[in-house]
């Protein structure tokens, strides 16, 4: 199962969860979020990150070239679009080299087919004005609704007591998590206490 911890707000925390088993970690670029990155963690810090850990950038509704700045700046290796971005966005993106995922309100219809080819992965959210970070759950039976052939993260409202629940899912695209909120003290600041008892749930019990 992907682990991907989303919203990383300082230096010391964001190196100790790379020392985890995670997958992807997700730096904020939407100025209106808690969880904006720009200001709190030098690029450099990111460029240390260990190199089988994504380093996902995530935007909403920026104009392609913040996207290729913040990019390079914070030396991303994978681009999350989480407004109303097009198809031919994520084939831009896609074409230069970046790992793509897409975030969907699964509620809603969506033209999953036009995003399949330039996506590597769906992320299926709670919606929100505010783009994610409510800690709100929505109705995981939905997720019987995607008949699409991406696979998908999971997101929304993840807490430490869902790892039970987690693997029972059994979607065959279904891929991993995004978690957040539910694991911090405060926004962007992760209680690595918390995370480290639900990584040892999921990664080392999965059936």
């Amino acid at each position: 199962m992907i682990v991907k911890i989303c919203g990383m707000g300082d230096t010391v925390r964001m190196h100790q969860l790379a020392t985890l088993p995670v997958d992807m970690l997700g730096f904020i670029f939407y100025p209106k979020s808690p969880r904006y990155v720009v200001g709190k963690i030098n690029p450099v810090e990111i460029a240390k990150l260990p190199k089988h850990i994504e380093r996902v950038g995530v935007f909403v509704n920026a104009e392609i070239d913040e996207i290729h700045e913040k990019a390079e700046s914070y030396f991303l290796t994978a681009i999350q679009l989480h407004g109303n971005e097009s198809p031919e966005l994520c084939h831009e993106l896609k074409a230069e080299g970046y790992t793509i995922l897409k975030a969907f309100n699964i509620a809603k219809e969506n033209d999953y087919e036009a995003y399949a080819p330039y996506c590597d992965y769906f992320l299926f959210d709670t919606p929100s004005a505010q783009h994610g970070g409510t800690g709100q759950k929505f109705d995981w039976t939905l997720l019987e609704n995607y008949k699409g052939t991406t696979p998908f993260l999971l997101s929304g409202g993840i807490g430490p007591d869902d790892a039970e629940a987690l693997k029972q899912i059994v979607h065959p695209k279904f891929a991993g998590i995004d978690i957040n909120s539910k694991f911090e003290m405060e926004p962007g600041v992760k209680d690595m206490s918390l995370i480290g008892k639900f990584m040892d749930e999921i990664k080392h019990k999965e059936h």
